[in-house]
């Protein structure tokens, strides 16, 4: 199974693309059944899927429009006296959650921009009326049973103006109708597991397993990333590195 994940067209380019399917066929020549189903699903392809799950969680409520600049949230956040932090840095201080239905279509018809955020409050407090009360967990590796904690995120976006998604939403509707049963990604993304499981509570999504392993670092310890010139497949390719023996350098 494969997918693209390229809602972000000003990072997202055909060359990009190509390059990664180009690499993802070297890397599995020699294995029995290796491949993706078809048609590739890609992630730009499938903004009704996402229009449909916002439409949902609208109709619940859960939802409201954004109007605020980076500059503002900033100068709200530095003027509070204690600012409640989140796993990605300072809760988002709720400015435009209160403004009244006038005020937002008023500024919508208006064209501002802005951004549609879940109100996690009333969100949690739905996710545990349709549970029966109960909490919200996954079954994550080696960790265990793990308890949801959507609230560490505050009042995340789930799109934009010009975006119809996010990269919350758009993952755990392609897990969803992917039929994916185990998630494996990196240990930097545990954190936004705990929205993903409140998302697939709200919207009675399937909930796969989860295992979130450590990331892969450099002989520093440090992340590996393409801007400090990290070792690419291409790169690899052209030392003349085998697939299997860059599947064993993986661990695979």
């Amino acid at each position: 199974m494969l997918r693209v994940e390229d809602i972000d067209k000003g990072r997202c380019r055909d060359e990009f693309e190509n390059g990664l399917l180009d690499d993802i066929a070297w890397l599995g020549e020699g294995l029995d059944g290796f491949g993706w189903e078809q048609p590739l699903r890609r992630q730009s392809d499938c903004m009704a899927d996402y229009e449909q799950a916002l439409a949902r969680l609208n109709h619940m409520g859960l939802l409201y429009p954004c109007f605020c600049t980076r500059a503002e949230i900033r100068a709200e956040i530095e003027a509070a006296v204690s600012a409640p932090h989140g796993p990605d840095g300072p809760l988002y201080p709720g400015l435009c959650r209160g403004l009244g239905p006038e005020q937002r279509q008023a500024r919508r018809q208006g064209g501002e921009s802005y951004a549609l955020r879940l109100d996690m409050a009333k969100a949690i407090t739905l996710a545990g009326k349709m549970a029966g009360g109960g909490g919200l967990e996954w079954q994550d590796g080696g960790k265990g049973v793990i308890a949801a904690r959507p609230e560490l995120h505050g009042d995340v976006v789930l799109a934009r103006k010009d975006v119809a998604t996010s990269y919350h939403l758009a993952v755990t509707i392609d897990d969803h109708n992917q039929e994916v049963s185990l998630v494996t990604r990196g240990e930097d993304l545990f954190a936004a597991t705990h929205v993903h499981r409140l998302l697939q509570a709200l919207l009675g999504l399937n909930v796969p397993d989860y295992h979130h392993h450590g990331l892969i670092v450099g002989p520093g310890g440090q992340r590996l990333a393409k801007r400090d010139r990290a070792a690419t497949l291409r790169a690899l390719r052209e030392d003349g590195v085998t697939p299997a023996a860059a599947r064993e350098m993986a661990g695979f």
